[in-house]
C-alpha cells in the first residue's frame, strides 16, 4: 500500500527536478520535542503507542474509512510520482507534497519527524468538515487536503503518516491515533511515529512532539496502519503517565546497606 520504495527512488530525483535546496539542519534548531533525549532498552519498546494491548476492529464505518483513505493515497501516488518524472505536469498540491518530503528527507530521526509536523502544521489552516463538505467526519488524503487547504485532526495526521513514509520511516514504525481528550470531551487525531523504541505524537496543536508516555487527559480509543485499523483493549486514562524513575531514597538505603556488607564503597 502507498508510497512505496518505488516512489522512495523517483522522490529524489524530483528534488533536483523541482529545483529545491535541501541542507541538512542541526536537529535543535529544527521543530523540537517537549523532553530529553533518553536511552531504552530493547526489551521496553512497545509494539503500540502507550504500550497498549489492541485487538480486531468488526466491520463498520472506521473501517471503510480508513479504506476508503488507503485507496485515495494509492491513485495519488502516481500523481506524484508523474510529478517527480515531469515537474512541468505537477499539480500545486502534489508540489507541495513533494517539497515536504524533500525537506524532511534531507534531515534525520527526530528532526525529520519535526520537520513534517512542523511543515504540515503550518501548510494547512484548520477546518471544520460541516462548513468545508457539508457533512460530518470527512477523511481526506494529503493531496485532497493541500487543494483545499484546511482540514480537521485526522486530515492532518493522515498526511504526517504519509509524507514519514514517503521521506523513508519504515511502516512497522508509524501509526495513526485516535485519542479520547477528556478535557475538552472530544475525540482527536495524532499521527504517531517510533524512533529508538519511542512513540513520538505529532499533533496540529503543536509544533512540538509529544512521547506517548508524557500525554495526559487522553484514552487512546484506535490506531490505524498499513495493515489496517485496531481498537485498543480495556485502555486506561492517561493522566499523568511517565516512565517509572528509580526511587532515589530506596537506592541510597541500599547502597549502604551494601556498604556496610561488604566493608567496601557501594558503586
Amino acid at each position: 500500500m502507498m508510497w512505496t520504495s518505488a516512489f522512495a527512488r523517483v522522490r529524489c530525483a524530483s528534488v533536483l527536478a523541482l529545483g529545491l535546496a535541501i541542507f541538512a539542519a542541526p536537529a535543535d534548531l529544527l521543530a523540537g520535542t517537549a523532553f530529553p533525549d533518553q536511552a531504552i532498552d530493547a526489551v521496553e519498546r512497545p509494539a503500540e503507542p502507550f504500550g497498549l494491548a489492541t485487538s480486531s476492529l468488526p466491520e463498520g464505518e472506521l473501517k471503510a474509512k480508513w479504506r476508503g483513505v488507503e485507496r485515495e493515497q494509492d491513485d495519488e501516488q502516481l500523481a506524484v510520482e508523474l510529478c517527480a518524472e515531469t515537474p512541468v505536469r505537477c499539480s500545486p498540491e502534489a508540489a507541495k507534497f513533494l517539497d515536504i518530503v524533500g525537506d524532511a528527507s534531507a534531515r534525520d530521526g527526530r528532526a525529520r519527524m519535526g520537520e513534517v509536523n512542523r511543515a504540515i502544521n503550518l501548510a494547512v489552516r484548520p477546518g471544520d468538515d460541516l462548513v468545508l463538505y457539508g457533512a460530518t467526519d470527512v477523511w481526506r488524503s494529503p493531496l485532497a487536503l493541500f487543494a483545499i487547504g484546511a482540514g480537521d485532526c485526522e486530515d492532518y495526521a493522515i498526511a504526517k503518516f504519509t509524507a514519514l513514509r514517503a521521506a523513508g520511516v519504515a511502516a512497522e514504525d508509524l501509526r495513526v491515533v485516535i485519542l479520547r481528550d477528556t478535557l475538552r470531551q472530544e475525540d482527536h487525531a495524532v499521527a504517531a511515529a517510533r524512533l529508538d523504541g519511542r512513540w513520538f505524537m505529532l499533533d496540529n496543536r503543536r509544533m512540538a512532539m509529544v512521547e506517548d508516555v508524557n500525554m495526559k487527559n487522553t484514552r487512546p480509543l484506535f490506531v490505524m496502519d498499513h495493515n489496517g485499523i485496531r481498537q485498543y483493549v480495556d485502555a486506561p486514562l492517561l493522566a499523568a503517565t511517565q516512565r517509572p524513575v528509580a526511587d532515589e531514597a530506596a537506592l541510597t538505603t541500599l547502597a549502604s546497606n551494601a556498604k556496610k556488607t561488604s566493608g567496601r564503597p557501594a558503586l
